[in-house]
């Protein structure tokens, strides 16, 4: 399958018409290149926060709070451009109101009959507890049974955390998707190992798609740096060193697709046929 990663950047839009114009031409892109699964990253909704008054997008919990009332046309605008291009979508994650009265990080998953799902963030960084004040997940971990197979969707730093991917693989999902924003380059090396080390033990395809350049605009995505990439088992068949593909640079000043082919049979394959199977060797009988 032909899969692609926006590797993404903030610009500020200030109306819903440019909006809508801007992100019907991104994912024009990338479904006119063949791509049949497109992912955003992490937070792409704060975009929207550019139709806000000054005054408000750039106060952190203002942005936040002003955002809630553009999330329906966002999610309307996702998925009629899942059904018009006949894709699998995931336009990125937002902080959402929920019904308990706390915000969580949700992305949402669209196909060509709509609404897919959404799976909210499990694990919350410093930045989101202490500042954002953004709640973990209240529903777990889902699955995504799609055209293209199943799919589970860990949102940035999730990837860091071994016992949510090795959940999604024991539940037969093959491909992970990794909305990320992260505003150094250590936080994006961090899920960049986090990623590749799921794709090891798991025996998975593991697709990042970051946010990268600056929107000094919006306190919370002013600073951007992350490389689209789609990481794989070190094996027969696949790049020594992992990465199967990815963006050239962690700092960009245009959103740009980083579009890629893969046999995801070959990669099931390792399973059974690869030089190592850490899928099967997983040390369950140590209680791990």
């Amino acid at each position: 399958m032909k899969i692609a990663a926006c590797q993404y950047a903030f610009e500020l839009i200030e109306t819903p018409e440019t909006y809508a114009d801007h992100l019907t031409r991104l994912v024009r892109e990338a479904a006119e290149k063949g791509a049949e699964l497109l992912l955003l990253p992490e937070y792409s909704a704060m975009a929207l926060t550019g139709q806000l008054a000054p005054e408000i997008r750039s106060d952190l919990h203002a942005s936040i709070a002003g955002l809630q009332d553009l999330l329906p046309a966002w999610l309307e605008l996702s998925s009629e451009l899942a059904r018009n291009f006949n894709i699998t979508f995931c336009p990125g994650s937002a902080p959402v109101m929920c019904d308990d009265g706390k915000y969580r990080n949700r992305a949402f998953l669209y196909g060509r009959d709509g609404l897919i799902g959404y799976q909210d963030k499990i694990m919350m960084t410093r930045f989101e507890r202490e500042q954002w004040d953004i709640a973990g997940s209240a529903d777990g971990l889902k699955v995504f049974e799609t055209p293209l197979g199943k799919l589970g969707i860990l949102i940035c730093y999730d990837n860091e955390f071994p016992m949510l991917a090795r959940s999604l693989a024991e539940r037969d999902v093959d491909l992970i998707l990794g909305p990320s924003a992260t505003d150094t380059l250590a936080g994006a090396y961090r899920v960049r190992i986090g990623a590749q080390a799921r794709a090891l033990e798991n025996q998975i395809a593991v697709l990042v798609s970051p946010t990268a350049g600056d929107a000094p605009w919006s306190p919370a995505v002013d600073e951007n740096k992350g490389r689209a990439a789609l990481y794989v088992p070190s094996d027969y068949g696949m790049p020594p060193s992992g990465v199967y593909a990815e963006s050239p640079t962690d700092h960009t000043l245009k959103s740009n697709w980083l579009i890629t082919e893969i046999d995801m049979a070959e990669v099931i394959r390792l399973r059974t046929e690869g030089q190592v199977v850490t899928r099967r060797d997983w040390p369950d009988q140590f209680g791990v």
